[in-house]
């Protein structure tokens, strides 16, 4: 059976020259996170590549959107399908290649930096994208070809570096593939999960008293289930955050308003003046009124 590495009808691929990844290795920014590589391999039959360790010096994303594939990494062999992803760690031997019967197509991006390391933790196994009503697949593909668009534009660095953030966030819409669903839909009231509930029912009411249980109650859970999902969700306590609400209104009060302390503090739901101000203090590091004279721009 032959073994195509690449020359596959429809293929794209860049590679960056040595001196365009040397100068993003000294620039603050691209030395975070850069391509070294980049593909498309439509219908990549007899697709087939083998590295040993010493020949791994990036990280390699391969995402494959339509047949099956395979990997081998530490000894081990993986099947790989339709919407699935993974991602090979540096400096480790591995192959990969397409299944006779059914070849995949994929997306591949070969990157590095020192940002690398945390994108691909976790992802040496198969992870599924699967379609549903707010996969946001399309959108993804089409960040990828931007990505694609702008580091086939010629040696120019304000391309890579363009190349870089977009690539943080095609990366960061796998790694935090549950919140890149999510957020897309964040404003529409019929979507919102419990957590984002919550949040629009602690912003309606800012000005008033909350207790844990009107909260819960709103979003129709018991005080402390409602209190586990929130703080696994937000990473604070539901109480705490609606603290932090409270005081971000505050200081919209104090950057765009003329109004006096006293008269802020139960606008922001604080009947006591000064509880507020020891409050504000405490989630901001410095008092009202040191951070109405703050310079600001």
């Amino acid at each position: 059976m032959p073994r195509i590495k690449e020359g596959f009808k429809g293929e794209r691929i860049v590679v960056l020259p040595g001196f365009l990844i040397e100068e993003l290795k000294r620039d603050p920014l691209g030395r975070e996170l850069y391509i070294t590589d980049i593909g498309y391999y439509p219908h990549a039959g007899f697709h087939y590549c083998e590295r040993k360790e010493e020949d791994s010096n990036e990280f390699v994303l391969i995402y494959c959107v339509e047949g099956e594939g395979w990997f081998e990494l530490d000894g081990k062999r993986y099947d790989v399908g339709a919407n699935q992803f993974f991602i090979l760690p540096k400096y480790k031997a591995h192959a990969y290649g397409s299944k006779a019967e059914n070849p995949w197509t994929i997306y591949w991006i070969h990157f590095d930096g020192a940002k690398a390391a945390f994108f691909s933790v976790g992802f040496s196994k198969p992870h599924d994208i699967s379609p549903a009503e707010h996969s946001r697949i399309k959108e993804r593909l089409m960040l990828f070809e931007e990505i694609y668009a702008s580091v086939s534009s010629g040696y120019n660095k304000n391309y890579m570096l363009y190349a870089t953030t977009s690539l943080f966030h095609f990366l960061g819409s796998m790694k935090f593939l549950g919140e890149y669903r999510e957020c897309r839909f964040a404003g529409v009231q019929e979507k919102r999960d419990v957590v984002q509930r919550a949040i629009h029912f602690m912003q309606e009411n800012l000005n008033k008293k909350i207790r844990l249980t009107d909260i819960a109650r709103e979003v129709k859970l018991s005080p402390s289930y409602f209190s586990n999902v929130f703080e696994d969700k937000t990473g604070s306590p539901p109480l705490r955050y609606l603290g932090y609400l409270r005081i971000q209104e505050a200081c919209h009060y104090l950057d765009f308003t003329e109004l006096k302390i006293s008269q802020i503090s139960p606008l922001v739901g604080y009947e006591d003046s000064l509880y507020f101000s020891r409050q504000f203090t405490k989630y901001m590091g410095m008092s009202p009124s040191e951070y109405k004279s703050k310079k600001k721009g």
